[in-house]
């Protein structure tokens, strides 16, 4: 199945606009979006969620639209997680992670039965029963992807996920993801070139609203200087595509 976005305008406001016609099309079972501050990728993001509309262009996925007969449809399929993840006041990690799945048209039992797996899922089993605004960082990330398995979501959009996250939750989230992949298409947005090759079947690189690059993590590693480390020859690569001139 493929998220596809279709000649993308987007501004906001009177501003420039942040994307000119961009085209592109998503359909690796997991896919890294990395550019710099600034390049769009939030914006991309959150179009994809159908949180922003474009002021034209179409985007789609497996052939339903945000702004089509297919709405519901699309929004069930999509979920996305942003950087920042709000707690509920008063609703414990299982409660929040079952009123995320209420939300997108379950039945309160459907809802209340689907958070008792996703939690254990993410690896959060043992604080269902916490107070979601008693949780660190990254266990509100993982309650945020659990909200999106709770209503069996087919891709799940994620937005700088590892940002403020300490070396072991950042661990913690490269496995969740790795498991992840191989049930639903994740697409992750981040500046962080880290672990490409073993997370990621598809790089694409955006930057100032344009697709600079778009293939496999190997042809991407293949940019810059083979007789540099893995992770020496990503930050090569991406500093060969970041910057340029439109």
């Amino acid at each position: 199945m493929a998220l596809v976005f279709d000649d993308i305008v987007f501004r906001y406001g009177r501003q420039a606009p942040v994307f000119t016609g961009l085209r592109l099309v998503v359909e690796a079972p997991a896919t890294v979006l990395l550019g710099p501050n600034g390049a769009g990728k939030s914006t991309l993001m959150a179009i994809a969620a159908s949180q922003l509309a474009p002021v034209s262009g179409t985007v789609s996925f497996n052939r339903a639209r945000p702004d089509g007969r297919r709405q519901a449809a699309y929004r069930k399929r999509v979920a996305w997680i942003p950087q920042h993840i709000t707690p509920v006041p008063g609703l414990t990690v299982r409660e929040q992670v079952a009123y995320a799945g209420w939300l997108k048209g379950m039945g309160r039992r459907a809802a209340w039965d689907a958070s008792a797996r996703a939690v254990e899922q993410v690896g959060l089993g043992k604080l269902a029963d916490r107070k979601s605004h008693q949780v660190s960082g990254g266990q509100l990330r993982r309650m945020g992807i659990a909200g999106a398995l709770t209503h069996h979501s087919e891709l799940i959009l994620m937005d700088e996920p590892t940002a403020g996250l300490d070396p072991q939750q950042r661990q913690m989230f490269r496995q969740l993801v790795s498991e992840l992949s191989h049930k639903v298409q994740v697409l992750v947005s981040t500046h962080q070139t880290e672990d490409l090759a073993d997370l990621y079947h598809q790089v694409v690189v955006l930057d100032q609203g344009v697709v600079r690059f778009q293939a496999s993590p190997a042809q991407f590693h293949a940019l810059a200087p083979a007789a540099q480390g893995a992770r020496e020859r990503a930050e090569a690569a991406y500093a060969l595509l970041v910057g340029q001139e439109i």
